[in-house]
């Protein structure tokens, strides 16, 4: 069967429990045996139809006629000396994705793409630089997960939404994602250890409070003004610093003990100042929130530079003199672009 044939069929991996339950309604099932699928697919990593055990030859007859099991292939492996690993992946319809496994003491953090491509446009970051080809399915951003945990042959501990693409911009099938990742009948994952991280898409930020996304927020701010903020970040003209900070702090009152990440790369001469550091404690006064400061990782052709690091450290010490949590976040898996910002380079081959 030709994999175009097996896409057009629904994507088991994409299907939560109530999809499932509708199925064996279908099926002429009990609905028991949603549990059993869910069990055999995402606990034990069955990627074959025919041997999910526990349920009756009639729906194994169903799934085959109306699912399919589709992994995508994985055509680049890179391990980097720190044990980053990068896996670029090619989708039913040619079209590929990196995804990045992030080694960390216990923990074993996954990063995934949401689309291949971006349009947002930032313009320290590589991925900007082909623009935006599609979504990307739920089951497709699930099948990531799948293949990492595969092909490392380790449990992803924690995911982060912080790979190809703006999450938000993928807003229905991101939340189909969500739902099947930390549903409990199925991959498990607590929302805890779920962060999506987005580039100050306002409006959407909004309706992930209505929606009561099962995930952490993480904000790509980097810029203290609205002036240096439009410059790398296109979308700040539409959703300026102001509007997005409100929606922050909308967000921390309605999520109440949940502490939002603010994301700030650093950029040599652009934003990395005292006077930027300053500006930032007013920006979060009285958040809760933790800030990741991310050293800007070259790539060639960049006209950015990464900051030297008395220069990191100094803007990390104003922000830890009044008080707020700031950590210089390490990047890992740079040698092999598999850092922050950088993945796109063999998709565009």
């Amino acid at each position: 069967m030709s994999n175009d044939s097996r896409h057009a069929k629904t994507p088991l991996i994409g299907m939560n429990h109530s999809d499932l339950i509708a199925l064996c309604h279908q099926a002429g099932v009990k609905p028991v045996h949603a549990d059993h699928i869910l069990a055999s697919v995402f606990r034990r990593y069955n990627t074959n139809i025919a041997d999910i055990p526990r349920i009756p030859l009639a729906l194994h007859s169903y799934l085959n006629e109306h699912v399919s099991m589709f992994e995508p292939t994985c055509s680049a492996e890179q391990l980097a000396a720190d044990g980053t690993r990068k896996l670029v992946l090619q989708m039913p319809d040619g079209k590929a994705v990196e995804t990045v496994l992030i080694e960390g003491g216990k923990r074993l953090t996954q990063c995934i793409s949401t689309q291949v491509g971006c349009a947002v446009g930032c313009t320290f970051c590589l991925t900007a630089t082909a623009g935006l080809t599609r979504n990307l399915s739920a089951a497709e951003m699930v099948a990531e997960i799948m293949a990492g945990q595969r092909i490392s042959g380790q449990k992803v501990s924690n995911i982060v939404l912080m790979g190809m693409g703006e999450p938000l911009h993928n807003y229905d099938a991101v939340k189909q994602f969500l739902n099947i990742v930390t549903d409990p009948k199925g991959m498990a994952f607590s929302p805890n250890r779920v962060t999506l991280s987005t580039s100050g898409m306002v409006p959407a930020i909004y309706r992930m409070l209505e929606d009561k996304f099962p995930c952490n927020l993480a904000v790509s701010l980097n810029a203290t003004t609205d002036e240096v903020r439009n410059r790398i970040i296109p979308i700040n003209k539409k959703y300026p610093i102001a509007k997005l900070m409100q929606a922050v702090r909308a967000y921390i009152q309605e999520r109440g003990h949940k502490r939002v990440l603010i994301e700030y790369v650093m950029l040599a001469g652009i934003n990395d100042s005292i006077e930027d550091a300053m500006r930032l404690c007013q920006l979060l006064e009285g958040l809760n929130c933790t800030i990741n400061l991310l050293p800007f990782n070259p790539y060639p052709g960049s006209a950015f530079k990464r900051p030297d690091q008395s220069t990191v450290h100094a803007f990390q010490a104003v922000l830890v003199e009044a008080k707020l949590i700031a950590i210089e976040r390490k990047s890992k898996g740079r040698e092999i672009s598999a850092a922050c910002g950088q993945l796109i380079t063999e998709i565009r081959k």
